[in-house]
């Protein structure tokens, strides 16, 4: 991680949410001015491994950051999204939160054998979430080699959880503590 401190100004910290001793770092006051979000699109795109195919984005901000990067970069965008919203032919897979479980999809066939995909959202902190991803990405036959976040908290774990998978993980700002 490089400095950032001009795009870590811009994410409002709001206390206890979404419960009490949690420090949640909202992005969206971030994404809200426009010169910080494009300079934090051209930060994470300058990051991109060269040989990259797709940008798969996490429902539901992590679509807003890869389709600036996918777009920044001529490439595709792979959605990955929560159950019940993608019609046709899918594979999903359950994964653990910090706050419970959830789920994502993807549509079968929109990631071609051994596609190098992109892994993107605006956060990562446990890393279940990403690491989710990463796995319905493979199930799906494409490769995960690199993960980019806006801002990764690294007393969590999720990033070095992602790097044990032998995923180069960058991120723009860490902010220590939850």
């Amino acid at each position: 991680m490089s400095d950032n401190a001009d795009l870590a100004a811009l994410i409002r910290n709001i206390p206890d949410y979404p419960k009490p001793g949690i420090m949640f770092h909202d992005v969206s006051s971030l994404l809200l001015d426009a010169s910080g979000y494009r300079t934090t699109i051209d930060r994470l795109a300058a990051l991109v491994d060269p040989d990259t195919a797709l940008v798969a984005g996490i429902e539901a901000r992590g679509f807003i950051v890869a389709s600036g990067i996918a777009y920044a970069l001529g490439l595709g965008q792979l959605m990955l999204r929560k159950p019940g919203k993608l019609p046709g032919e899918k594979i999903g897979i359950d994964y653990t939160l910090e706050y419970g479980t959830d789920r994502i999809e993807m549509h079968v066939g929109h990631v071609k054998p051994d596609q190098k995909v992109l892994l993107v959202d605006d956060l990562i902190a446990t890393g279940g979430t990403a690491l989710a991803g990463v796995d319905l990405i493979r199930r799906g036959g494409g490769k995960v080699e690199q993960a980019l976040f806006i801002v990764d908290l690294p007393n969590l774990g999720g990033a070095e959880k992602l790097r044990g998978q032998n995923i180069r993980v960058d991120a723009l700002i860490g902010f220590d503590g939850d």
